[in-house]
């Protein structure tokens, strides 16, 4: 079954206590997928990001579910047994703007079309990276839940302001040369600060791809260090963190200055 069989292991993260604002209620997500590796091999990455999960495998089951009890997002299969996702997606969407984010074998351009229009917010094609799966999932969860007046698509840090809107990175009022890859980089270590992520994540979430050339991760890290760091050999944002991967230092959000650091 090739990656529905992986069992790698996940980094610990605290869970997502954001839905509806609670601050002790975990965000609930609805898998309906009608074969039960798949669904148990999405259950426990998105657990382990936090989340609580419950799996069906039928959409009747799923709109049962639906009826019984509150959720925050699905992740729905399109070939199931009886009713299939899309007339799924079609009942729901009379009732529910509820995020929906499609898994299928069915990878032609007009399911993909077809879809989005009857209301998926993402479409994914097995086969996939689950990590990237959850990565996607968190994402939208925190477009579900952020707060309008809080919302920002900037990110500082030392003396740097990233606009993850407009795909640009500045220093003070001059704009930093990064290449797509360098950028997409430093918007995926960023959006996790704190959080140390294996080459083999990043090359996922940035590349969009579970097998390839992963040293490519090494030899980006550096690159975008060249053009950010003071000192490369001992680097503030992307810290190399032995045996696992990089993270970025949650502790230089804000535009934090450091003693003798580039910030002023």
């Amino acid at each position: 079954m090739g990656i529905y069989s992986e069992r790698t292991a996940a980094v610990n993260r605290e869970p997502d206590r954001i839905r509806n604002g609670s601050a002790d209620m975990r965000a609930r997500i609805l898998i309906i997928e009608d074969e039960p590796e798949i669904g148990e091999l999405i259950s426990v990455y998105l657990e382990r990001e936090g989340l609580e999960t419950k799996h069906v495998r039928t959409a009747e089951l799923g709109l049962d579910a639906l009826e019984g009890g509150e959720f925050d997002l699905v992740v729905l299969d399109i070939n199931l047994p009886g009713m299939d996702g899309f007339e799924f997606l079609q009942t729901l969407r009379k009732e529910s703007a509820l995020p929906v984010i499609i898994v299928s074998a069915r990878n032609a351009d007009e399911d993909l079309v077809l879809g989005l229009g009857i209301g998926a917010d993402d479409f994914v094609t097995k086969p996939f990276s689950p990590r990237v799966l959850a990565a996607r999932v968190r994402a939208h969860l925190r477009r579900r839940f952020s707060s309008p007046e809080n919302e920002t698509s900037e990110i500082r840090f030392g003396p740097y302001t990233l606009d993850t809107a407009g795909n640009v990175l500045r220093r003070g009022e001059s704009r930093v040369g990064l290449a797509p890859k360098e950028l997409e980089l430093l918007k995926c270590l960023t959006s996790r600060p704190g959080e140390a992520m294996t080459p083999e994540t990043i090359y996922e979430e940035v590349w969009g791809r579970m097998y390839g050339d992963i040293s490519t991760v090494a030899i980006h890290v550096q690159r975008l260090r060249k053009k950010i760091e003071k000192n490369t050999s001992n680097p503030r944002y992307i810290e190399t963190i032995k045996g696992f991967g990089y993270r970025f230092n949650p502790d230089t959000l804000g535009g934090k200055s450091f003693e003798g650091g580039e910030s002023r």
